[in-house]
């Protein structure tokens, strides 16, 4: 039998690890190319044949999604297999539809399929859409865990937007590694806090021997999810952080939906800032779709240094960028914090440049804040260059990482924090549950 041909629907990340485990190595299987969306600067690169493995001498192609159609036909190509996330359902099923009117089968693999078994135990913290607080929440797990005494590492979902082959396993234990390894404005939000808290983080492409380098440093794995993506690691505890921001969502988005229902504990978080009501919703859809998860609330508190000195002043807001665009949120803590302390508001959109231009056209619901937009260095040039062009006196930053260390503008750079609080104590008493039943 000729083997099938498989086109893999992906972001650069969850497409990458389906393909490590479900077809590199399988003779059966011929995976014609991947598709890109999502993230900018994808399109056109190969996943490389030192990473591909055997059959893929030349690597496989990269292209956008755009193409499907015409790639299902002209590959003749048996299957299509839908491989990121954040997508709302109906978007889902346009995929399917796309792909199978072409001629294809459609998949969407399983989360028994595509998660590897760890040595160690397995923590996730995962959630049913960006932007919903899982970061702070993995922070707050963390600290707890070290502070009773247990070795953690950090294993974050993939960003993986550079030299593939050079970043297949990627250990960051400083600011150093980060600057050494070219990171963008993207991999930095994420990887810089835990790096601040003193915390090693690693990451990459191909996440089994990323799984085994994090093992021999760590009593306890952290798995830090990216956007709504289902665990890569099969978890002994799996933390789901649902937005009463945006409450539905949780049954409404794919794969945020699986995690819900996966969930061992629900943390409904932003309980500080969320309307009762939708607070009310999240704890029903939880009640009805997994009756057997613990639901908790969390708070974010925002904070920024000197608070009373940006009242009346012109500020600028940037936020972080996958919160804003394919998170679909129009503000984060930036904003909560300039509203809270009485500063006016300067739109970045009227002094945007270049690429950003776009990104304001793709997404219009962002019209107040800055989106820190940094795939590229051309990109942070961009950045930096709409935040001089503004008249704004300062520029409060509500993105994870340290804008200061990256751009150079006239304007004083005012950083936002914000951080997990456990309200109720429910977090720490689930931990404290698991770390009596995983000893040293």
């Amino acid at each position: 039998m000729p083997p099938t041909r498989v086109v893999i629907i992906g972001a650069a990340g969850r497409d990458f690890h389906n393909f490590n485990l479900l077809y590199r190595g399988h003779p059966e299987y011929q995976v014609v190319a991947f598709t890109a969306a999502q993230i900018p600067n994808i399109a056109g690169r190969t996943y490389p044949p030192g990473l591909a493995g055997p059959g893929y001498p030349k690597g496989i192609p990269i292209v956008p999604e755009s193409e499907l159609t015409d790639l299902i036909r002209r590959e003749k190509v048996d299957l299509a297999v839908l491989s990121y996330s954040d997508l709302p359902h109906v978007e889902v099923m346009h995929k399917a539809s796309i792909a199978q009117a072409a001629g294809a089968n459609f998949l969407l693999p399983g989360p028994r399929d595509t998660m590897v078994k760890s040595t160690r135990p397995v923590i996730s913290i995962c959630a049913v859409r960006t932007g919903a607080g899982k970061s702070p929440l993995t922070r707050f797990v963390s600290r707890h865990l070290r502070s009773q005494g247990r070795r953690v590492a950090i294993v974050r979902h993939p960003m993986p937007y550079g030299d593939l082959q050079a970043q297949a396993v990627q250990r960051f234990a400083s600011m150093e590694d980060l600057d050494r390894a070219h990171c963008t404005i993207e991999e930095r939000e994420e990887y810089e806090p835990h790096l601040r808290d003193g915390t090693v983080v690693f990451a990459g492409v191909d996440y089994e021997p990323i799984l085994r380098a994090a093992e021999k440093e760590a009593d306890i794995v952290l798995w830090d999810g990216g956007n709504n993506d289902l665990p890569f690691y099969a978890s002994d505890l799996q933390f789901v952080v649902a937005d009463p921001h945006r409450a539905g969502h949780e049954l409404s988005y794919y794969p945020g939906e699986t995690n819900f229902r996966m969930a061992d504990v629900i943390v409904i978080s932003k309980t500080d800032s969320a309307k009762p009501e939708n607070i009310r919703i999240v704890e029903e859809n939880a009640a009805h779709a997994n009756p057997k998860a613990r639901v908790v609330r969390g708070a974010l508190r925002v904070g920024v240094a000197n608070g009373e000195s940006l009242r009346g002043r012109r500020a600028l807001v940037v936020e972080d960028g996958p919160t804003l665009t394919h998170g679909g949120m129009a503000y984060g803590a930036g904003m909560l914090a300039a509203e809270a302390h009485g500063a006016t508001i300067v739109e970045a959109k009227a002094t945007a440049v270049g690429s950003l231009v776009k990104v304001y056209a793709d997404f219009p619901h962002l019209t107040r804040v800055l989106p820190a937009m940094g795939y590229s260095p051309e990109q942070i040039r961009e950045l930096e260059e709409t935040i001089r062009r503004s008249s704004a006196e300062i520029v409060l930053d509500g993105s994870p990482v340290d804008l200061a260390r990256l751009i150079h503008v006239p304007q004083p750079i005012v950083t936002v924090t914000y951080d997990f609080e456990d309200v109720g104590g429910g977090v720490v008493d689930t931990l404290t549950k698991f770390l009596s039943a995983h000893p040293k």
